[in-house]
């Protein structure tokens, strides 16, 4: 099975999505979005395969995230193409479908 996991090796919760990946044998694509991050158009289309709205995928916890409370998605989707760390994290996407893996164990709905 291919896997795609955008993935933050810092976060504890990406690393264990990962790893359940792992342990499933799937064929991994691992993109560090921090490093690679994703172009707009890119972000929104992951994010409607997800079936998620830019402020679904929104890390609000971020200091980044604070000026976006009121904002609408086309602020929030260009603020998280500008700031990569306001994605939530990790998103996987496989053949079965695409979604935010937290808590890890939802990975298993895509295996």
């Amino acid at each position: 099975m291919q896997a795609t996991i955008y993935h933050n090796p810092r976060c504890s919760k990406s690393r264990a999505a990962l790893a359940i990946l792992t342990e499933a044998g799937a064929d991994i694509t691992i993109v560090e979005y921090l490093k690679t991050p994703l172009t707009r158009h890119a972000l929104a289309a992951l994010l409607a395969r997800a079936h998620l709205t830019p402020r679904d995928a929104l890390r609000t916890g971020e200091r980044e995230a604070g000026t976006l409370k009121d904002a609408d998605d086309a602020r929030i989707l260009d603020a998280m193409a500008a700031h990569p760390i306001l994605i939530e994290r990790p998103i996987v996407e496989t053949a079965r479908g695409t979604l935010i893996a937290r808590p890890p164990e939802r990975v298993r709905e895509l295996l």
